[in-house]
């Protein structure tokens, strides 16, 4: 049966809808046409979905945690006041308000700490894992720009840094876009042979955010270390859900995410090392919160989440990580059995079961 070789696009005229019907090869030519039945696809499945979710039916399952987790109970409980009551600005030292606000502001900072086994004076808050990545990339290459000028990355990070380390290519800095293995694993040799004098940062995420692969984190922060070379990781897939240590793993920059772990959207955090120290260039200028490295007030209620979430995850790590791996393995078997051909991305031997397959 052959398939007739139109479709129809809906394109919007005023206040009007025209319907037009062109073959397939010529609307591919056009970029607005393209562009108008992509949103005309996207619409309809937006409308579809909020009907499912909307309706008495049961909500389908979720199985994206990987972008974002809901917000624990526990967590907005935690919050709750800081949004109703105790409203001070964390940065205001002259008033009770102010008082409680900021110790509420470093008892959130030495729970993010602790959950990494930094000290608390090594955490800077951020908006999000994004900033954090910037801040470490950006800042740490242009600091030291006068005395190297060399970053070294993977072409599986997440796009926030790649796009980091083009913008510092347009600035004039080298940058090395590591290939990963067939199992998704940095080759460790070819990254000590990308090494050079010249090369101030290497850039590796902690764990896959698409297929949840895991780097050996502990064995490139030990070469970067020998080599005089910073190593940032993004860890925001990583925190919370298995052991991360900065000093074990010598890792001189982290960025954490606090949704990932069933914390607030909005807030994340950025790990610099102070002995041996690590310096960055701030990218916003402001009244020098945060140490001068993030400038801007810092949400107090968001912190306060964020918080409180890295202190139940790491209470309870060890039972998250062993109802996941067994509900994993369930959900793995029971699709290879009913699908044969399927293939499973990345090293299943060094993969976070609660990723993606």
């Amino acid at each position: 049966m052959r398939i007739v070789n139109m479709l129809s696009v809906m394109v919007k005229d005023g206040s009007r809808l025209i319907a037009a019907k062109q073959p397939i090869s010529k609307a591919l030519r056009s970029r607005s046409t393209r562009a108008a039945v992509g949103a005309v696809q996207l619409e309809n499945q937006v409308k579809n979905d909020s009907k499912v979710l909307s309706s008495d039916e049961p909500r389908p399952l979720y199985l994206d945690a990987q972008a974002t987790t809901p917000l624990d109970p526990r967590v907005l409980d935690k919050m709750m006041p800081f949004m109703m009551s105790q409203y001070g600005n964390p940065h205001s030292r002259t008033h009770a308000y102010g008082w409680e606000s900021e110790a509420a502001m470093e008892t959130a900072r030495k729970q993010v700490a602790e959950i990494i086994g930094a000290d608390p004076r090594e955490i800077i808050f951020t908006s999000g894992a994004t900033e954090s990545n910037n801040i470490s990339v950006k800042g740490a290459a242009r600091f030291y720009k006068s005395k190297k000028n060399h970053v070294i990355t993977t072409q599986t990070e997440h796009k926030c840094v790649l796009d980091s380390c083009r913008v510092l290519e347009s600035e004039g800095f080298d940058v090395t876009y590591l290939p990963v293995q067939q199992n998704g694993i940095i080759d460790l040799k070819e990254l000590e042979k990308s090494i050079r004098p010249e090369t101030v940062l290497v850039s590796i995420m902690a764990v896959n955010n698409e297929i949840g692969v895991k780097q050996p984190i502990s064995e490139i922060g030990e070469l970067c270390r020998s080599k005089k070379v910073f190593f940032h990781t993004d860890a925001a897939q990583a925190v919370g859900k298995v052991p991360m240590d900065v000093n074990q793993m010598k890792i001189d920059l982290m960025s954490i995410s606090g949704h990932k772990l069933y914390g607030p959207k909005g807030v994340g955090a950025l790990y610099i090392r102070r002995r041996p120290r690590v310096r960055v260039d701030p990218l916003q200028s402001g009244g020098g919160q945060e140490r001068g490295m993030r400038s801007g007030t810092v949400p107090t209620p968001l912190v306060v989440g964020m918080g409180a979430a890295c202190e139940l995850a790491q209470d309870e790590m060890a039972y998250d990580a062993e109802r996941v791996t067994a509900l994993s393995k369930r959900l793995i078997d029971t699709i290879v059995e009913s699908c044969p051909q399927v293939i499973r991305n990345g090293d299943p031997d060094q993969t976070y079961p609660g990723e993606n397959l």
